[in-house]
């Protein structure tokens, strides 16, 4: 398997800045902001765009993390008897600005299933999606709002990020299968 190297330790730093201020320039009212990372590097990004935005603002953004394991449409190729994690939310998300975040769009599935999972308890105001590679491919209908780097790969390509709390150290690479 052939692996490239697509965005290095410091080009994924600069990104998540950069995203931080897309996404306070689009709301003039940061109270309304929450943060909501999927599990697993979703979850990682979310809690560095945090970071990044409390830098920026002086303010710490609330962060949730959402588990789509049981909200996903290939449950029953996972397992027989799937477990439903309990859901521990600590804000109320009813009428917010939610940013998903995540770390790579492909067909769309996986921001549906979390949609589905925040929308079994809430009613936000809007959901908006934060994603670190758009690689195309899409199979519903949903786009990101803020994006770190569009990579166009055809479908016997992966893209895989790597994150410093999962795998040891940060780099997108992109790989043939």
């Amino acid at each position: 398997m052939r692996m490239k190297e697509l965005i290095d330790k410091a080009a994924i730093d600069r990104t998540l800045k950069r995203m931080a201020h897309e996404i306070l320039e689009k709301s003039p009212n940061y109270q309304d902001i929450v943060l909501v990372g999927i599990k697993t590097r979703g979850e990682y990004l979310a809690q560095r765009l945090q970071k990044k935005l409390q830098l920026i603002e002086g303010v710490e953004f609330p962060l949730e993390t959402v588990d789509i394991s049981f909200y996903r449409d290939d449950l029953s190729k996972l397992a027989e008897d799937p477990q439903i994690n309990n859901k521990d939310w600590q804000t109320n998300l009813n009428d917010k600005r939610l940013v998903l975040v995540d770390d790579v769009l492909y067909t769309g599935r996986t921001i549906r299933a979390a949609m589905d999972a925040i929308m079994d308890d809430f009613r936000p105001r809007r959901i908006e999606l934060a994603i670190l590679v758009d690689r195309g491919h899409r199979e519903l209908p949903i786009r990101a709002d803020y994006i770190g780097k569009n990579i166009p790969t055809s479908k016997t390509e992966r893209v895989q990020v790597q994150l410093e709390e999962v795998d040891g150290h940060d780099q997108v690479v992109l790989s043939n299968d």
